[in-house]
């Protein structure tokens, strides 16, 4: 049962973007306490409508002058003030330091599209039509300091169909992805991941 004095079940989640992950994960009726962003977006007003606190920890540069450790100090401190325990990272554009892993030790968790390891990196579904795969997915995986290298919790399989664009093929994974992942996240709530236990199979359909 949940408990308010249990941290493992207190999320906060960064977003960037549109906020379409951000509400499939709201709509789960996950324990979201904090929405954190690093640049105004919608994902502010889906965490206003939902009545989630927002923390808005913008960068100040996209440079090269960007100052990386500094900035995620700054992210670990509004975590903290929100006590929380889980972290999900749901389209985050920044790249965040050490200081995020050594705060959150095998708690930070992000989505891909792609099945890792197959096409890491930010243009994954490009990668996977330039490819001429017959399929590529949805990957939630641990966050590591080394991008899309963490350890893999769950995987489901899109099949690349004749005619796909980017956007086409985008939009199916993003399909998966909105319940595969908040699945994966209450799975780890409640305390059903240890450590180095492999992924969920391929094709999962989500909470148990």
């Amino acid at each position: 049962m949940r408990t308010e004095g249990d941290e493992r079940e207190r999320l906060g989640v960064l977003a960037s973007g549109t906020g379409s992950i951000l509400q499939a994960i709201l709509e789960s009726g996950l324990p979201v306490v904090v929405v954190l962003v690093d640049r105004p977006c919608r994902a502010e007003e889906v965490a206003a409508a939902a009545g989630v606190p927002l923390e808005a920890v913008l960068r100040s540069s996209f440079g090269g002058d960007f100052d990386r450790d500094a900035y995620t100090d700054e992210v670990v401190a509004a975590l903290r003030r929100h006590r929380v325990g889980l972290v999900a990272m749901a389209g985050f554009g920044t790249v965040l330091g050490r200081s995020i892993h050594e705060a959150f030790p095998g708690k930070v968790v992000n989505t891909h599209p792609a099945l890792l390891p197959a096409f890491k990196g930010w243009h994954a579904v490009e990668a996977a039509l330039g490819a001429g795969v017959a399929e590529t997915g949805c990957t939630v995986h641990l966050a590591t300091l080394e991008v899309d290298e963490g350890p893999l919790l769950a995987q489901e399989a899109v099949p690349v169909l004749e005619g796909d664009t980017v956007d086409t093929l985008h939009e199916r994974i993003k399909e998966v992805e909105r319940r595969l992942y908040p699945a994966t996240l209450w799975r780890l709530v409640r305390g059903g991941h240890e450590e180095g236990a492999g992924p969920a199979p391929t094709g999962a359909r989500g909470n148990e």
